[in-house]
């Protein structure tokens, strides 16, 4: 989850390369950062708690350099705790993403062995084992050994003061190599990257990569040299910068016109593809964590109303317990922007030795679960900078929607629908429909609860547009299905109680908006969202009619709606919620 980059090469402004390229990182969630170049026979630090922002490093002038901006989970918040971590020599640094499992036996060895520890952390291991292996064997050599002992999921980028060379090696962290004009990169995300080239390798788990005058890839644990395969990013660095906007999940919102076109255009193979898959399997299953898991819940709502097919659905840390029933007829449908959620990417590793088929739904190409997928759906949807997930989902649920409709051989009715969609939402980032949803947020911005109801597709546009307006504006809300108003739910309701009701005009419309006459009855205020307004809403916020995909509409408008309302509540950075992170790769 935290940003690694590194950099070898005939540049002499590492530090400043680091930093920058940490810059770009930011958005994967940290609360510390540090920096290290080589400098001579020794190795320079400069280490800080806190927000990059503005921040410059000074450095001395050299080629070869590494930082990571790390959230806390061994040891606490400290300039001690920041990565990157030394041996007692001052020769290795070491940037780690993970967990290692097996540290405090680790540990014990190496203080019996003389080694002084100045960090509480797991990482600091590494560069001591490092510098005992050294006794032993070269630098390559030594970090493939220490990287063997390590139990757990891990990323480690090590530099060797003595070395004109890094060394990279992973087992389920993310790591990419990026293959420049005289001159190689390291970071656990390809936004850290394409600044400065598009060739890019995504190294696979227990793999290491040594980074010099050349490079070379090995595979681990015994070090036998692979061929590297370079891939092209067909993305342009102007994607990871703002433009005009004043934030990135602003742009990223405005971008789902373009990305609902797209898919409606471009990807009718790929939804060929999935419905075929869908149609031959004994059993599908579709997982997520956090939005990608409610567009996954969505799947199962527009799979059983269009296809008239049965799909499964769970939680991805859930899976876990739920994979007993798998076979090797069993199809697993992980959804995901990053690919390399630790939630999926583990409960499809299992399915996969079950021999269940993997079908990856994904946004990051080369990442972990594109590669462990068979089939490979990929969203198109650029790269996603702010924490909360906005055309990712939007990019999700219009892939499965066109597969659904593909599947029932009515694919030109989808991308017509998908088509309509992206006009709809065109017209909600209009000024008209921006200055009312800035109106209701003014309204709710003081309040302590928010309730969102739907019921059936319109349930999981409920829980996703309750997940935006916690994520984003820090308002406590919840979402829930309208049938359970009256099972509990409506003990919560008293005089103002805001509740936000989905109402696309479907099956669904006269039953929740009979469940909002009975929140309205116990003095709630109601606020609308879809294609018909209703007396019982204090506020509407109009859709067009677009049948299922209505609910992207709708979402757009949750989207707004909590954008807004981080705005009114004086929230500076809506991009980086506190305490999250984009890619979740530690349990």
């Amino acid at each position: 989850m935290c940003g690694i980059f590194g950099y070898v090469g005939s540049q002499s402004n590492a530090a400043n390369l680091v930093l920058e390229g940490l810059k770009l990182l930011e958005y994967r969630g940290y609360d510390s950062w540090g920096i290290a170049v080589k400098k001579g026979k020794t190795i320079a630090v400069d280490k800080h708690v806190g927000k990059i922002g503005d921040a410059s490093v000074s450095l001395a002038q050299s080629t070869i350099g590494i930082g990571h901006t790390r959230w806390a989970t061994h040891g606490g918040v400290t300039v001690a705790n920041a990565h990157p971590h030394l041996d007692c020599k001052k020769t290795i640094a070491v940037i780690h993403n993970g967990i290692i499992e097996n540290f405090s036996e680790i540990k014990k060895e190496l203080i019996k062995k003389g080694h002084t520890f100045i960090s509480e952390t797991d990482t600091e291991v590494v560069s001591h084992l490092i510098e005992e292996n050294l006794k032993k064997v070269g630098f390559a050599s030594a970090v493939r050994d220490a990287f063997n002992r390590l139990h757990g999921l891990n990323a480690i980028v090590v530099m060797y003061a003595p070395s004109k060379e890094i060394v990279a090696a992973k087992t389920g962290s993310p790591l990419v190599i990026g293959v420049g004009e005289n001159e190689l990169f390291v970071a656990s995300d390809a936004v850290g990257i394409v600044k400065h080239t598009r060739n890019v390798i995504f190294l696979e788990d227990n793999q290491m990569a040594v980074l010099g005058y050349k490079l070379k890839l090995i595979r681990l644990p015994h070090g036998k040299e692979i061929p590297p395969k370079i891939h092209r990013i067909n993305w342009e660095f102007e994607q990871v910068s703002k433009g005009k906007y004043k934030h990135f999940l602003l742009k990223e919102i405005n971008e789902q016109p373009v990305v609902l076109k797209n898919i409606a255009l471009h990807h009718n193979e790929q939804a060929r593809i999935l419905a075929k898959v869908i149609g031959d399997a004994f059993g599908t299953f579709m997982l997520g964590c956090g939005t990608a898991s409610y567009a996954a819940l969505a799947g199962t709502y527009i799979f059983s109303h269009i296809a008239k097919k049965h799909v499964n659905f769970s939680i991805g840390s859930e899976f876990n317990y739920l994979e007993d029933y798998l076979t090797n007829r069993s199809l697993v449908i992980p959804i995901s922007q990053s690919g390399e959620t630790i939630d999926v990417v583990e409960p499809v590793e299992r399915a996969k030795e079950k021999g269940a088929t993997i079908a990856a739904i994904v946004n990051v190409l080369g990442s972990t679960l594109y590669r462990q997928a068979k089939y490979k759906i990929l969203l198109g949807a650029g790269p996603e900078k702010a924490v909360v997930g906005t055309k990712s989902f939007t990019a999700m649920v219009a892939e499965l929607l066109l597969c659904a409709y593909t599947f029932i051989s009515k694919q030109r009715d989808g991308r017509q629908l998908l088509l309509e969609t992206a006009k709809d939402v065109a017209s909600i980032l209009g000024d008209i429909s921006i200055s009312k949803i800035k109106k209701v947020a003014q309204t709710l911005k003081n309040r302590e609860h928010i309730y969102i109801i739907g019921r059936g597709l319109s349930y999981a546009t409920a829980l996703e547009a309750a997940l935006k307006i916690k994520e984003t504006s820090y308002i406590h809300a919840e979402g829930f299905a309208g049938g359970e108003l009256k099972h509990g739910v409506i003990a919560l309701i008293e005089k103002g109680t805001p509740c936000i009701v989905i109402a696309p005009n479907d099956e669904t419309y006269e039953d929740i908006v009979s469940n909002a006459q009975e929140i309205k009855a116990r003095g709630g205020y109601i606020i609308g969202i879809g294609p018909k307004n209703n007396d019982v809403f204090a506020e509407w916020l109009p859709t067009a009619d677009t049948k299922e995909a209505t609910m992207l509409s709708q979402i757009v408008i949750s989207q707004l709606l909590a954008y807004y309302l981080a705005l009114a509540r004086g929230i500076k950075d809506p991009d980086k919620p506190r305490n999250l992170a984009k890619s979740v790769t530690v349990k």
